[in-house]
């Protein structure tokens, strides 16, 4: 059993990783202190304190950061560990990104979600078994298939054979989130539109 001690330094842990967490957050998002400010009614001065550690995090303010980032609390203050037994599926950075897994079937239809941030980069397209579903959740995001290259805006799909030369990314004007579905042998969703190399736009 932990003792109040252990459990007050778990808590004061956590609280002092929040204000780098919330720069990584919005340099990842691409936004500036003002902007941030702006969405969350929050000053900048406070937001800048907040990311220093100068300012602890209360409610009030994490509140706002949370929806405004579209992130869970629970993500944004990054909870100490009391034992919980439940298995919690961790981001991770690939290649500029944050993915973040929703499934864990291996084996089986994998599912993401993908915050891209905006950069420009020179595309490597690339093909490997599968197929995948793309849907996306905020802003845009570029995507070349075959001889393809179109741009997607929010509620937007597109799914393919991933045996096509394929890569997807930032336009390099805004970032963009992304839901990802990806079936190894070939699962597919049931949809009554996507694209296709051999298909009108």
């Amino acid at each position: 059993m932990r003792g109040v001690d252990d459990t007050a330094a778990l808590i004061a842990a956590a609280l002092d990783e929040v204000g780098p967490r919330l720069r990584r957050l919005r340099r990842l998002r691409g936004a500036t202190l003002t902007a941030v400010a702006e969405a969350t009614g929050i000053s900048k001065s406070t937001l800048s304190r907040l990311e220093s550690g100068q300012r602890r995090p209360t409610l009030e303010l994490l509140l706002p950061l949370a929806h405004s980032y579209r992130v869970a609390l629970d993500d944004l203050v990054g909870a100490p560990d009391f034992g919980d037994p439940r298995t919690r599926l961790k981001p991770r950075r690939v290649k500029g990104r944050t993915v973040i897994p929703l499934t864990r079937r291996p084996g089986g239809m994998q599912a993401w979600k993908i915050v891209i941030p905006t950069s420009k980069v020179d595309p490597e397209l690339r093909t490997h078994e599968g197929y995948e579903w793309l849907y996306v959740l905020s802003g845009r995001m570029r995507l070349i298939l075959g001889d393809r290259d179109m741009v997607l805006g929010a509620g937007e799909v597109a799914d393919f054979d991933t045996q096509i030369p394929h890569w997807f990314g930032s336009t390099g004007d805004e970032p963009a989130e992304v839901l990802s579905l990806y079936g190894r042998h070939g699962e597919s969703s049931h949809l009554r539109s996507a694209v296709h190399p051999d298909r009108p736009t």
